[in-house]
């Protein structure tokens, strides 16, 4: 099995803990109330509403590129702001990745906003090499989905206080 990385790193205007919330605690109500065009639903399958353990699906709606995704819930440190999560199942993974694992911390700048550090490692099948290319349109997504968050949260400044 092949292991291909990436990272990035997006600054925000909003704090590190009201993101946190937002974007993971929060996530499987928020998503699809502020993206109803993209996502029909979040499902907790198996766990204790997202602790570590937990499986949750995400639901997309008709005409979208993919109708489902599964994630497992593997380390939630709410002191840190970090969360682990691996995709075990959906059309994302095709036929040349087994899963796909991310980890998401967010941490306070220097000028009391948020940086948020990604790293998404691809576990392909066999001898598979995931190019940055290949991952483009799924990165494009989560930014987005961040982006939407971010601003819902600019004007909403009590929310996740």
């Amino acid at each position: 099995m092949v292991v291909t990385t990436f990272t990035q790193e997006i600054n925000s205007p909003i704090t590190p803990i009201r993101l946190f919330k937002a974007l993971i605690l929060d996530s499987k109500s928020l998503i699809p109330k502020l993206l109803p065009q993209f996502v029909e639903n979040v499902v907790l399958l198996q766990g204790d509403d997202g602790g570590v353990g937990s499986i949750e699906q995400v639901n997309f709606t008709k005409g979208n590129p993919f109708e489902f995704v599964k994630h497992r819930i593997d380390e939630l440190d709410r002191e840190n702001m970090v969360c682990k999560y691996t995709m075990i199942e959906g059309d994302p993974l095709g036929e040349n990745l087994e899963f796909i694992s991310y980890e998401i911390k967010f941490e306070e700048s220097n000028n009391g906003n948020c940086i948020c550090k990604m790293t998404t490692n691809y576990h392909g099948i066999g001898d598979f090499i995931v190019k940055e290319n290949d991952v483009k349109d799924g990165k494009d997504s989560a930014m987005g989905i961040y982006k939407t968050v971010e601003n819902y949260l600019i004007q909403n400044p009590n929310l996740y206080a």
